[in-house]
């Protein structure tokens, strides 16, 4: 038991870095963020639609379970519509560096969702990781407007998360992530022509474009969401929530070696930083000890 959990909490860091990568992608993709997120879930829906036919799965599903995944696939693309357009309107560093905010609501929420009391470290960690983003909010407060995306994009991510941890109990991971990706299609869809958004010029893209949108959808999206749902059947809400505010340290690191420019912040910023990163490894430490990773 100890050793599975071991290989999914190794898998989740790869999850992650694959995560900071998908923000990278989101900085070097030049359509609305909106737009992004609709060919990412159309493609990743796809994707996953093939792969659950030649495992010959079934797609076959509880109606009210039906329902919840819909409405979870309608937080994931609020989710990422608000992140790519934190990131469109300040940058990678900014809104990643926000993320790190999740484990903290995590530690207040998971509690609720599972029916277990509050720990003292969850709540003080989160506290801290909450004094080093206040102190990058108060160098780059030119940013403000990115935070705010950001601030609500991860709160976003902590629910559907939490309402993940429950769904993957009694139901498939690759079946959950193509339902709801397949729903959040539909809600933008909606959307997109509502506001007569769809037109000839809606699909013509760049080849470039569209090679980083196929990265995206597969390896940033098809498999990393898939994987950090089946991971939750070893490791708690709270422990990928936390350990995904690694994405920062290494979405930051990515971008300023890949992007540069606007990506450099100030040395307060990366004291920030630094303290999230700490952080996240104390955390660590104290659930491998209690042996409650």
């Amino acid at each position: 038991m100890q050793n599975d959990k071991f290989k999914s909490y190794l898998n989740l860091h790869l999850i992650v870095f694959i995560w900071g990568f998908t923000a990278i992608l989101g900085a070097l993709i030049t359509i609305a963020a909106d737009a992004i997120v609709w060919y990412r879930m159309l493609f990743a829906a796809v994707f996953l639609a093939l792969f659950i036919v030649f495992k010959k799965k079934s797609f076959r599903i509880p109606l009210k379970s039906f329902l919840k995944l819909i409405f979870v696939g309608l937080l994931i693309a609020l989710h990422w519509v608000f992140f790519f357009h934190a990131i469109h309107v300040s940058n990678v560093s900014i809104t990643l560096s926000v993320f790190s905010l999740g484990a903290f609501f995590a530690s207040l929420l998971e509690p609720i969702f599972y029916g277990r009391k509050v720990l003292w470290y969850e709540v003080f960690f989160g506290l801290i990781i909450m004094a080093g983003l206040a102190m990058i909010m108060k160098v780059e407060v030119g940013y403000l407007s990115g935070m705010l995306f950001a601030l609500a994009s991860i709160i976003l991510g902590v629910l559907f998360t939490l309402m993940n941890g429950k769904l993957i109990e009694n139901h498939d991971a690759t079946v959950i992530s193509f339902y709801e990706f397949l729903a959040g299609v539909v809600f933008i869809s909606i959307y997109f022509l509502y506001e007569n958004k769809f037109s000839a010029d809606f699909f013509v893209l760049s080849f470039n474009n569209w090679m980083l949108i196929l990265v995206l959808a597969s390896i940033c999206t098809a498999y990393a969401f898939t994987a950090s749902v089946k991971v939750m059947e070893k490791l708690s809400p709270y422990t990928v929530m936390l350990t995904t505010n690694l994405e920062p340290v290494y979405g930051i690191v990515l971008a300023y070696f890949i992007i540069g420019g606007k990506e450099k912040m100030s040395f307060e910023f990366y004291i920030g930083a630094v303290i999230i990163i700490i952080t996240v490894i104390l955390n660590g430490i104290i659930k491998h000890r209690q042996k409650a990773v």
